[in-house]
Order: C-alpha cells, then structure tokens, then sequence
C-alpha cells in the first residue's frame, strides 16, 4: 500500500508572492497560498509548525541576505523559495548575479529540509509578459537545473495557461487574487505527493470580454494606483518591503519563531495559529 507524504513543519521563503498579496484578510493582513498550504498541512499532522519569511519587494540578493539563513537554520520538513522574478522584471537585470544568488539559496536550503519546492511562477497575460518572457524563461531554466542538481521539486505554475488568466490577477496586475493563491497551495499540495482536492489546473468560465471603455477605466486606474508608485520607489532606490520582516519573523528579537495551530483539535482548516517563541539564547 503506498504511504502518503506526512510533514511536520514548513518554512516560506521569497517575496510578495509567497507573503501573500493581494489575498487581503478583512483586518488587512494577507494569507496567500502559504498560508492557505500551511492550514491544510496542519490538520494532517498533530503539532505542525509554520513560518512564512517571505516580505514584498525584495530582491534575490536580499531574499539570500535576509531569509535563507534563518529559513535554514529552522530545519524544516519543507522549504519553499520563490525569487528572483522582482530582478528579472526591472528594466536593467543583471541575470548572471541571479544565476548566482539563486544558487546559493538553494545550496544552502537543500541540506537542511527534507523537501525542498521551487517554482515556475506564474505571469498574467498581456504586454508586460510578452516584453519579458525571454528574462523569466531564462530564469526558471536555471530553476529546472537547480532542482535537478539538488533533489527539489518543482512546482509549474508558468505552464499552467489558467494562471494567466487576468481574471485571477488582482487590480495591480501584479498578485493574484485569493482564487489564485488557493490554485497554487493546491498545486504545491499535489507536488508534496498528497491527494487531490480539485483541479487547480481548470480553466475560469467563458467570459464576455470587458468593452473598450471599461478597460481604459481599468488602465486608467492601474496606472494611479500601482504603475505610478512603482516607478516612483524605482526612481527613489525605496522597496514596498523596506521596514518590514517576514510574518513569523521578530526584528526585536532578531530572530524567526514558529506559528501553530491554536485549536489543537478542531476539525477543518485552522482559523487561528498561535505563536511559539525561540528558546533563549544561551
């Protein structure tokens, strides 16, 4: 009889991808797939523990600085990291330094999990896309060969065409929107070797197209909001993630701690994790 996987704790490393946005939570904070993943994970498994390091912004080099040692140094039954694509979508990329950092993040994560999960990210469809395919296809190349160097998995998220789909990308056109998020937690989900729950794969409905004066709304909007401030903090040198740590991460402390489920025998998805502090340094 085949044994299913069984996982007692998982650490998420990366950038706005992995810390969730837009997948907002009514008191403002994100969930994500990581979150949605660490909350199926946790009912399987009396004592699960979670930490999601990942911050908005931050680019393959501070993702290596900042994240990949504490995420190693947890040691962790599954790791995932997810970086690289803020570089490859900036106008001047210098991608053999990527090749490089990546390397490093996955040199160092690999020993120190059981389970290592890369990714193919997912791109919404349209102009930004097609202007940088060539960077990201380069980028999760170097991804496939990591994998195979180093016993990873990969998740494909890239070569699934639903994900392209603008109807699961947030206003932003940058972050899906939580349907999204939910795909691709299932997606990890079935990479892991754990049964199926649906089809994260299926295509969205048919859908009449949005008229021209809607999308130039839409574009108008885009632009204000989220084109504009972009630019801005490239013009300035400023990230959306500076100031912040990762969600189970205490700059106070300067160090990372576990989350666990709250209601250690409730039935059905965990609704609240509680924190587990570090032990004391000696």
């Amino acid at each position: 009889m085949e044994t299913i996987a069984s996982y007692n704790s998982l650490v998420a490393v990366g950038d706005s991808f992995t810390e969730g946005m837009s997948d907002l939570l009514p008191d403002g904070s994100y969930r994500g797939w990581a979150d949605v993943l660490a909350g199926r994970l946790a009912v399987r498994t009396p004592g699960f523990r979670y930490a999601n390091l990942a911050v908005r912004g931050k680019l393959i080099g501070q993702i290596v600085d900042e994240q990949v040692g504490v995420a190693a140094a947890m040691r962790a039954d599954v790791v995932t990291l997810v970086g690289g694509l803020n570089d490859a979508l900036r106008p001047k990329c210098d991608m053999g330094m990527v090749r490089g950092r990546l390397e490093e993040a996955v040199e160092r994560l690999a020993p120190s999990c059981e389970k290592l999960v890369l990714m193919r990210s997912p791109g919404r469809n349209g102009p930004v896309m097609e202007r940088f395919r060539p960077r990201m296809e380069e980028l999760f190349s170097l991804v496939d060969d990591l994998a195979a160097r180093h016993d990873a998995v990969i998740v494909d998220l890239y070569g699934a065409p639903v994900l392209g789909d603008p109807r699961l990308w947030d206003v932003d056109r940058l972050h899906l929107t939580a349907d999204g998020h939910r795909r691709v937690a299932e997606a990890v989900w079935q990479t892991l070797g754990l049964p199926a729950e649906n089809d994260w794969r299926s295509p969205l409905p048919t859908a009449v197209p949005p008229k021209w004066a809607r999308r130039r709304v839409e574009d108008l909007r885009f632009a204000r909001e989220h084109l504009m401030p972009w630019i801005g903090r490239r013009l300035t040198g400023r990230s959306s993630g500076d100031g912040r740590s990762g969600a189970q991460y205490s700059a106070e402390l300067g160090r990372a701690f576990w989350v666990t489920p709250e209601e250690t025998h409730a039935p059905g998805p965990v609704a609240t994790w509680r924190r587990v502090d570090p032990d004391p340094l000696p």
